[in-house]
């Protein structure tokens, strides 16, 4: 993990750990970067940056500093304004941007926010560049033997230009709609866009293509993104499909890059059933390319049971889109995702896209003519209890000898009938804490022994 970016970007408190002048330099270096490299490929054209943000307050700051950067390192700025993740990365794919940003802190509360960087095929930025803006930002960067303190400004006509990319944004949505290749009449959709970037993305989809379309999560003031609403709180969405008696609903967080779903009964279908259901409507056409399915560790023991039952084979990484994503490409399968409904359908993106996702399941549920409750009865959860250990020192809590004993004694005692997974957060000073077993008794019993290790542990 970097000094600055973790697995998801650089997040942190807006204005505190994540300031505008971060933003600042992070534009002065892409800029500058960019431009060296057109200069060596003996291109003199301008580099071409698009930036998104999600709906905080902050991101309208952050945007601004960015932009101040690009441009007084001679790069264009083009602007989506407020948006989602994945139509960061679709528009710098598809429309040859050397790299994209998007402003937004993803799940978190409205007073953190992040920067998320994608290169020109719309992937999470490599490990190397990331380093070299860390260095920038760190006053130490070295670029061909020679220590960069300051970087050129632009001058007279190489200014960069900020330029309005509504259409940009547009153009996703009419990609999303390409997608869709059921008629969704007749079929009564919730959407919880939980204040965030989805607000208006998401309607207009689903509309084009005939749902009837309720909507909450869909009034943003700045400060109420994820409050109470998206998929980190589901059950605002649970109540609002009982109470309008809906046939689906689809929860997206703050950057609409995860999608949680709920079904006529009010029941929640997480990423781990987004997956078997999806897998399992691939392989019956025989779509389902290496017959394999790409999950995390995090993902529910539930899930690679009935993969197995179903005869498709399955590959875990590491926590973490990025490392999901790695590995499809890598080997060339087609999806793969997490339990918290990052799902990356890798013929249509290159990133988790909520919105996507939900049209996806959509489509299974008029393919199949099932109702999603159906559908997500092909699974059975393992109950599993998780925490969000607050800690001042992760990697000391993560190294200590007891801690390790302990996790080692769990594992051994749960064997075959459960799992446990204890990480640090890539984006929060946490630790998370997992357990999985055949009974909610036996998982509390292990999980609150842990969590309560780390706590000890932490203070000592």
């Amino acid at each position: 993990m970097g000094r600055y970016f973790g697995t998801d970007g650089f997040r942190g408190e807006a204005g505190v750990t994540l300031t505008a002048d971060h933003a600042y330099k992070i534009g002065r270096f892409l800029g500058w970067y960019y431009g060296r490299e057109h200069e060596k490929n003996g291109n003199d054209a301008p580099a071409k940056i698009v930036i998104g943000k999600d709906t905080r307050r902050s991101s309208y700051m952050l945007e601004y500093s960015l932009v101040g950067g690009l441009v007084a390192s001679g790069a264009d700025a083009y602007l989506l304004h407020v948006t989602t993740t994945p139509s960061v990365s679709y528009i710098t794919r598809a429309d040859r941007f050397d790299c994209g940003v998007m402003i937004t802190a993803s799940h978190n509360p409205y007073c953190d926010n992040g920067i998320k960087l994608v290169n020109h095929r719309g992937e999470k930025m490599d490990d190397e560049t990331i380093s070299l803006i860390e260095d920038f930002l760190d006053g130490r960067l070295v670029i061909d033997g020679n220590a960069l303190k300051e970087l050129p400004f632009a001058k007279d006509d190489r200014i960069g230009t900020t330029v309005d990319y509504i259409a940009g944004r547009n153009r996703y949505i009419g990609y999303l709609i390409s997608l869709g290749v059921y008629d969704f009449r007749g079929v009564r959709v919730g959407l919880d866009c939980a204040n965030g970037g989805a607000w208006t993305i998401a309607k207009a989809v689903f509309e084009a293509l005939g749902a009837e379309t309720y909507m909450m999560g869909d009034r943003p003031n700045g400060l109420n993104i994820n409050r109470n609403v998206g998929s980190t709180h589901i059950a605002a969405l649970q109540n609002f499909v009982l109470d309008n008696r809906l046939d689906v609903g689809f929860a997206y967080d703050g950057d609409a890059d995860r999608c949680l779903a709920v079904d006529e009964r009010g029941n929640v279908v997480t990423g781990d059933h987004i997956l078997l259901m999806y897998s399992l409507y691939m392989k019956e056409r025989g779509k389902l390319v290496g017959n394999t399915v790409v999950a995390t560790a995090q993902s529910n023991f539930g899930l690679f049971k009935a993969l197995k039952e179903n005869g498709i084979e399955y590959l875990r990484t590491q926590v973490g889109d990025k490392y999901v994503y790695e590995a499809m490409k890598k080997y060339g399968y087609r999806i793969g995702g997490e339990q918290t409904g990052h799902i990356i359908f890798s013929k249509y993106a290159t990133t988790g896209d909520g919105v996507l996702t939900s049209l996806k399941v959509m489509q299974v549920m008029l393919a199949r003519k099932k109702k999603l409750s159906e559908l997500a009865a092909q699974m059975t959860l393992y109950p599993q209890v998780q925490y969000s250990v607050r800690v001042t020192d992760k990697d000391k809590v993560m190294n200590n000898e007891e801690l390790k004993e302990l996790l080692s004694s769990v594992s051994s005692a749960l064997s075959d009938k459960g799992s446990i997974l204890v990480r640090p957060s890539g984006t929060e000073p946490v630790i998370r804490v997992g357990v999985e077993a055949e009974d909610d008794r036996t998982a509390k019993q292990y999980a609150d022994r842990i969590a309560d290790l780390v706590r000890r542990i932490d203070q000592e």
